[in-house]
């Protein structure tokens, strides 16, 4: 990325406020951002832009990222996907993997690490493999448990059936601090 050709990225997120706000950070870092909220809208201006990098939300409202990868791909065969998720497991990384993704970020993201994640897709070892940026297993277990909780309306009981755990185990996961991300 130089200052006379910025590297062109396309973010697709249907959260209209995260968009806005990656898309003003990356800008602010040198990359020249288009943004789409839609499968539809994104395939457009692959074909009308031409990026060398999609920043891809696995959820698209009713659509799903991960279907829209291997569509991004053949419109634009050398497009560096980065993948997006805030339900983060290895079995998705490892299907975005199997459809194309060269990236993967749990959310939440800075516009630092999305930086960072962009251009080290863009050398010239196209064979590299594939970059997860997973977070602990811990991790994700406490995000599960937090999401459950949030579809119960803050039930324990509720939640502790769905999660196939006792309450008292529950209670005692939920008294613990959440885990941190290292390396990140």
């Amino acid at each position: 990325m130089t200052e006379s050709t910025p590297h062109r990225v396309l973010l697709i997120d249907d959260d209209g406020v995260f968009s806005a706000v990656l898309a003003r950070a990356l800008t602010a870092r040198g990359f020249s951002v288009h943004v789409a909220n839609d499968g539809a809208r994104a395939l457009a201006l692959v074909r009308e832009h031409a990026p060398e990098s999609a920043v891809l939300d696995l959820k698209l409202g009713s659509e799903s990222g991960l279907a829209l990868i291997p569509e991004l791909l053949a419109v634009s065969p050398d497009l560096h996907i980065l993948l997006l998720t805030g339900y983060a497991s290895i079995a998705t990384a490892v299907e975005a993997i199997k459809r194309g993704a060269h990236d993967y970020l749990a959310k939440p993201v800075d516009a630092d690490q999305v930086a960072q994640a962009l251009l080290g897709t863009d050398g010239d070892d196209s064979d590299a493999a594939p970059t997860l940026h997973t977070p602990a297993l811990k991790r994700l277990e406490w995000e599960h448990i937090q999401r459950v909780l949030t579809e119960c309306e803050g039930n324990i009981s509720e939640a502790a059936r769905r999660l196939g755990l006792h309450r008292r185990t529950l209670q005692r996961k939920l008294a613990k601090r959440p885990v941190r991300e290292s390396g990140m």
